[in-house]
């Protein structure tokens, strides 16, 4: 007989960005596929901000949402700089929020909350007061709002061994290593399926592929490497190009008058949707940025890359994501003011070598964790048990 109750109430609270979206989500549906095995139903109810991108894809996936109002903390290397006016009128939004938080918490009574981060997480996970509170941080080094909130949390579930050290040690008692919960659909792609959904007949089966992307939106940077390098890059791979919508015209332009026998191994999209699973599933090689989801992808699926980290990204966090790959054996990492030289360079010795990709790959898989949304539910369940179970 089941120990969890017949209906089992989640609180989710996180977003903003898909890097703190995404894996709650990916990990509620985990709790609820758990749990409907033993005959037991998830409530959900999800408290984020009506403009952030958790009203979106609650929407879109039926999870009923409640908004809280929040302050945005802007950061500034200046500790004056923080005390800007933008900032001030946020915060003072912030008791607001807790008050809203906390009629928000009295009425749905959830046996576990779970915060992802983003400051739209600080009200919720305030206002928990008794209940049960799991805190996931996707990055190495925790967030603002988690780093406030890790501090009363039941549990704290990071992604990265790494972090551990890096916690206070009361807050290291109480920390479990998750992993990021990565997508499973994004586990389970079919090279074939990839082939067929982008008429990719014309690629060379001799050849490696090569996947590019700079994100949803795409990267200048990234996209004019690329169309700088593709020549060369094109006698050695095939390539899918995913450049972000509003440069796709620009990458026409760019690859215009490409010989039509290396043209027949590009093919360059806007944004990449539903084909992604087979996409990665297709690819030997990828070319990224290096963002928490994006390094939880690469690492469970176990692809070699090379990394190009968004200098300006909070933290310089994917700086030091890159980094702790290309330390690991699973990356090259380019940082900087990236050429087209750089670019050969680091691609030359894993195109032509198929023993020193699967090497790069296997040490990706080393570090992945395809279970990490098993994991965390593991987590949010034995917080929510009562004490003596």
């Amino acid at each position: 007989m089941s120990s969890h109750p017949r209906e089992f109430r989640l609180l989710v609270t996180g977003g903003g960005t898909g890097g703190h979206t995404y894996p709650a989500l990916t990990t509620l549906r985990a709790l609820q596929a758990r749990l409907a095995a033993e005959g037991t139903a998830v409530s959900v109810l999800w408290a984020g901000t009506a403009d952030g991108l958790e009203a979106t894809v609650t929407a879109s996936e039926g999870i009923r949402f409640v908004t809280v109002a929040t302050g945005k903390i802007r950061r500034s290397s200046n500790p004056l700089g923080m005390l800007s006016t933008a900032n001030m009128k946020d915060m003072a939004r912030v008791p607001l929020g807790v008050a809203q938080a906390r009629s928000i918490v009295a009425e749905f009574k959830p046996d576990v909350i779970l915060s992802t981060g983003g400051y739209v997480a600080v009200p919720i996970g305030l206002a928990a007061g008794r209940r049960p509170l799991v805190v996931h941080e996707q990055t190495v080094r925790l967030g603002l709002a988690n780093r406030l909130l890790a501090k009363r949390a039941t549990r704290v579930a990071v992604s990265s061994p790494s972090t551990l050290e890096l916690l206070p040690e009361n807050v290291r008692e109480r920390a479990v290593v998750t992993g990021n919960p990565v997508r499973a659909e994004v586990l389970h792609g079919e090279p074939l399926k990839a082939v067929d959904a982008l008429g990719l007949d014309s690629f060379d089966p001799d050849l490696p592929v090569l996947y590019v992307t700079g994100g949803a939106q795409g990267s200048v940077q990234i996209n004019t490497v690329v169309a700088e390098a593709l020549p060369w890059l094109l006698q050695h791979a095939n390539v899918i190009h995913q450049c972000g919508p509003n440069n796709l015209q620009d990458m026409f332009d760019r690859t215009a008058t490409l010989p039509a026998e290396l043209a027949a191994r590009y093919r360059v999209l806007g944004f990449v949707g539903a084909e992604l699973p087979d996409v990665l599933a297709l690819a030997d090689v990828v070319i990224s940025r290096s963002g928490a989801g994006t390094i939880a992808e690469l690492t469970a699926l176990g692809k070699p890359s090379v990394l190009v980290p968004l200098a300006s990204a909070a933290g310089d966090e994917q700086t030091h994501n890159a980094r702790r790959l290309q330390d690991l054996g699973a990356a090259v990492a380019l940082q900087g003011d990236v050429h087209e030289r750089d670019l050969r360079a680091a691609l030359r010795p894993l195109l032509s070598d198929a023993g020193r990709r699967e090497r790069m790959a296997h040490a990706a898989r080393e570090h992945g964790r395809p279970d990490a949304a098993e994991r965390l539910v593991d987590v949010l369940l034995e917080a929510a048990r009562p004490a003596g179970e």
